[in-house]
């Protein structure tokens, strides 16, 4: 048994496509009312506008699975969210503390906002298996294992150039400006550490997709 498991012929842009889509539109409407910063939050939704664009465009040309385009709209939903609260202010514990009475960034230790970290994560985790659809069409002699790796490396690289192009957006920002766009909450490890997280993420993502392999 091979690694990971065989691809399939991709489908067509469906009903489905569309509402995953109309979803992805209202969400970003909703985010766009009374933002916590307006310039910040127009910088972030111009990565919503070229993702989903790009996305679409994969579709079209059938290179997307299902569960891949499921995914990349999971990851750009939350990426709005922390959009619309700049990241670092995203009130994940005090959600959880309403709704489960359960403070968790006191059970961690946490003393910065960690919505950041998941969302570097997920990008790892969210966006393994559209590189693995992509590379699996582009490059269909290539092995599963070796597309894999592949998209595990895309990931790696593409993470390390957001992590440049924060930077060299920040260059030309004010010092308020540039923390509130990049959250980076005085850590000077910040973007070692999302890099770290979106690798990890994509390491989980092909550890479960090989359990899930062998199950199917």
């Amino acid at each position: 048994m091979s690694f990971f498991s065989p691809y399939h012929q991709f489908p067509k842009t469906g009903l489905i496509h569309w509402l995953l889509l109309g979803i992805l539109l209202l969400a970003s409407i909703i985010a766009s009312i009374n933002p916590l910063d307006l310039d910040s939050y127009l910088l972030h939704q111009t990565g919503t506008i070229l993702g989903a664009a790009l996305l679409l465009f994969l579709q079209l040309q059938r290179n997307v699975s299902i569960s891949g385009f499921v995914q990349v709209i999971v990851f750009i939903l939350l990426h709005i969210l922390g959009a619309h609260y700049l990241y670092s202010f995203v009130p994940y514990n005090e959600w959880i503390k309403n709704w489960f009475d359960f403070d968790l960034n006191q059970h961690f230790g946490w003393s910065r906002n960690m919505y950041d970290r998941l969302i570097h994560f997920a990008y790892g985790l969210l966006l393994f298996k559209i590189c693995c659809d992509v590379f699996s069409v582009w490059l269909p002699q290539v092995k599963p294992f070796k597309i894999a790796l592949l998209a595990i490396q895309f990931i790696m690289a593409t993470s390390m150039v957001y992590e440049l192009i924060e930077w060299l957006i920040a260059i030309g920002l004010s010092p308020e400006a540039a923390e509130n766009y990049n959250g980076q909450q005085g850590d000077m490890w910040d973007a070692q550490k999302d890099m770290a997280l979106a690798t990890l993420g994509a390491l989980c993502a092909a550890l479960i997709q090989r359990f899930y392999s062998l199950f199917k």
